[in-house]
């Protein structure tokens, strides 16, 4: 927020996910594991491993037609996902993981088809199957997937969430002036609306009588309440304060200001999900090498023997090779790890992605209000205009008329004069007054608390040098005004958190430059950049302007973080390469970010940059043990070195693979960040 503010997160799934049926939900993911494991299990006892029988496998009369129907069933069931997130990958012309993965699994079952037809209906001759392999890499395959997916879930749709902002039913007046209830969806521009105090703003709208305050920090980012009169424009989301107003609407359903967030929102989802995985690199390659390989193979031993079974053979051989068994868990299982390492610190990571994409990050951009500050008010000062009562005093009295409000104000007020362990006098004929303050009777005196447009109206003199310098810090004044004498002025504004300061210095030691956007007037803003040392900030912005400047940052391919907590951050969430949200912050903000900030603590900022460090690490470690054996393998099983007599053998082959995945596997576990 800068104040208080959506990866679609359809692309939260990262290198796998992506081509991944995304209306598969997490039970239906691990129902399919366990169920393509009960499948598995009695085919890797049954069925041997590439043509070797292993210690524990035994067969028995009818056995292979047993292997034969499991194996078919897994197939079409456990691989399912995958023949779909391949076709997804191709309509795209760009094959990935998924697409490497269906062709493992499709040639070890289609080959295994031809191996049990000859064996068993035509020539009887044995010829090598692969259902061995086929059952343990889909079996694999999926436990990564499902590892990922539990590490990493969605909290929900923050569409659904900003959409949730405006209330089911308004207040609507008819021609004849009579108040009634209707639906929001039925209500249309030009229809004047009744709004009364803490009433959620339905739409977009202007004032046609009444005045009030209006909390807008959830949507546009100013951390003030708002002083609105006849005249006035009002948006859509907002909170009412204490006045009761009319209005006409001016804007709903796609030309309000909060449907104009969300459709910033979902256009910045749909990019950004276009962000490509180091993994799916990757698997790319391998996708096309195997692919080349193994054509070439065929063709060259066809060549050169004239035998069509033994270049069939060599072609199979170096696909099954190429399955990524070990390169299906190399990410995931870094990425469990990972999630969970950085729950323990407070931090929940929703895309994994934005874990590879720290690397050569240039900006972090900071909304201000909830972010950098507490994102509620506190007491910045009182200053006594008259000799007749002392600070305690005053505060009983202000406490007088405050003590049953419940606006930002009065509580930031409420909360100070608790820690001063005081106790408020009790006011009568207490009143608000839409637009002015409040106005009552304590101790026999007449006491106002009111905005300085009244202090002018009444002709009361304020000494101008002690107010401004609460003005340039962005606060806002109330004036306490006791049986018609000015008495002081009491400033309430947004207390920079203590962490700041310690955030923005680590984050000038990683090269990082500190970027702060807010919706805060130019005088605040510039006030707290100073103090925190930060140079480049932009103050005054919308939600569409916090994406643009992003956007501008984007444009000249340098990385970017936003860092935010409220609806009008949201778009700006969406947009950045790595969008992080403050975990006090609205539930829209934290449905569009990849990373959640748990305590809402910025130093947890520079504890993520260091893991999605070591992360990246392992991650680059466990691709080249999950498909760096490929570079020797795969030419080995084409018969590359079959002029001097080696061919490789299948079974030796599959033990590479296991070995490699039992490397992947032990890497992932070594995950470490500094403290642990």
């Amino acid at each position: 927020m800068d104040g208080h503010e959506p990866h679609e997160h359809n692309h939260s799934g990262g290198h796998s996910m992506e081509g991944m049926d995304h209306s598969m939900h997490m039970g239906d993911f691990k129902k399919k594991f366990w169920l393509s494991l009960v499948l598995a299990i009695p085919i890797i006892f049954l069925s041997p491993m590439m043509g070797v029988d292993l210690p524990f496998q035994f067969t028995f009369i009818g056995s292979d037609w047993l292997v034969l129907v499991l194996a078919s069933i897994l197939f079409f069931y456990g691989g399912a996902p995958f023949l779909s997130g391949a076709k997804t990958e191709l309509k795209q012309k760009a094959p990935a993981m998924m697409t490497l993965i269906s062709m493992g699994i499709s040639v070890a079952y289609f080959y295994s088809l031809y191996a049990f037809a000859m064996n068993h209906l035509f020539t009887h001759e044995h010829i090598m199957d692969f259902f061995w392999e086929l059952a343990t890499l889909i079996v694999i395959m999926l436990l990564g997937h499902w590892l990922e997916m539990n590490a990493i879930m969605n909290a929900g749709d923050a569409l659904d969430k900003m959409a949730a902002l405006l209330p089911d039913t308004v207040k609507r007046l008819t021609t004849e002036g009579v108040e009634e209830e209707v639906s929001i969806n039925d209500v249309k521009e030009s229809d004047h609306l009744i709004i009364r105090s803490g009433d959620k703003i339905p739409a977009d709208g202007r004032i046609l009588s009444g005045a009030t305050s209006v909390d807008e920090s959830m949507v546009t980012g100013e951390s003030k309440m708002v002083m609105k009169q006849k005249g006035d424009t009002i948006i859509g989301g907002a909170i009412n304060g204490s006045g009761t107003i009319e209005i006409e609407v001016t804007g709903v359903g796609e030309s309000g200001y909060l449907s104009k967030v969300m459709q910033l929102v979902q256009q910045a989802q749909s990019d950004k999900s276009k962000l490509e995985s180091l993994s799916d690199r990757v698997a790319r390659w391998l996708f096309y090498i195997a692919l080349g390989v193994g054509i070439g193979s065929f063709l060259l031993w066809l060549v050169l023997t004239g035998d069509l079974s033994m270049a069939f053979e060599r072609m199979v051989t170096v696909f099954i090779i190429a399955c990524p068994h070990a390169l299906g868990l190399a990410i995931p299982l870094v990425i469990a790890r990972s999630t969970s390492i950085a729950a323990r610190h407070g931090l929940l990571i929703k895309n994994r992605n934005a874990l590879e994409q720290t690397e050569n990050l240039r900006y972090i951009l900071l909304d201000k209000t909830g972010t950098l500050t507490e994102g509620k008010f506190t007491v910045a000062g009182l200053e006594l205009f008259s000799g007749m009562y002392d600070e305690e005093e005053t505060l009983k009295y202000i406490g007088a008329l405050e003590s049953g409000a419940n606006h930002p104000l009065a509580l930031g007020v409420m909360n100070y004069i608790e820690e001063k362990q005081l106790e408020p006098y009790k006011a009568e004929n207490l009143q608000s007054l839409s637009g002015i303050g409040l106005i009552g009777e304590v101790n026999g005196k007449k006491v106002k608390i009111i905005n300085e447009k009244e202090v002018n109206r009444l002709s009361l003199t304020i000494d101008e040098m002690r107010k401004e310098k609460y003005l340039q810090q962005g606060n806002t004044l109330s004036y306490v005004v006791i049986d018609d004498q000015l008495v002081a002025l009491i400033a309430l504004g947004d207390k920079i958190k203590p962490q700041a300061k310690l955030f923005i210095s680590e984050v000038k030691k990683q090269d990082i430059i500190p970027v702060m956007l807010t919706g805060d007037n130019q005088t605040a803003a510039a006030s707290v950049a100073d103090y925190l040392g930060i140079d480049e900030f932009y103050s005054e912005l919308l939600p569409e302007n916090k994406e643009e400047k992003i956007k501008e940052y984007l444009a000249k391919n340098e990385k970017v973080m936003m860092v935010g907590d409220g609806i009008n951050d949201a778009p700006g969430l969406a947009r950045a390469t790595i969008g992080v949200a403050i975990g006090a912050g609205t539930d829209v903000a934290i449905d569009s970010a990849d990373v959640v900030l748990a305590d809402s603590d910025p130093m947890d900022i520079i504890r993520f940059l260091d893991l999605a460090k070591q992360t990246r690490r392992k991650m680059i470690q466990n691709l080249w043990w999950g498909a760096g054996y490929n570079i020797f393998a795969i030419p080995l099983a084409a018969g590359i070195l079959a002029p001097i007599g080696f061919i490789l053998n299948p079974a030796v082959g599959a033990v590479l693979m296991s070995l490699s995945t039992i490397i992947v596997a032990s890497n992932a576990m070594t995950l470490r960040i500094k403290g642990e």
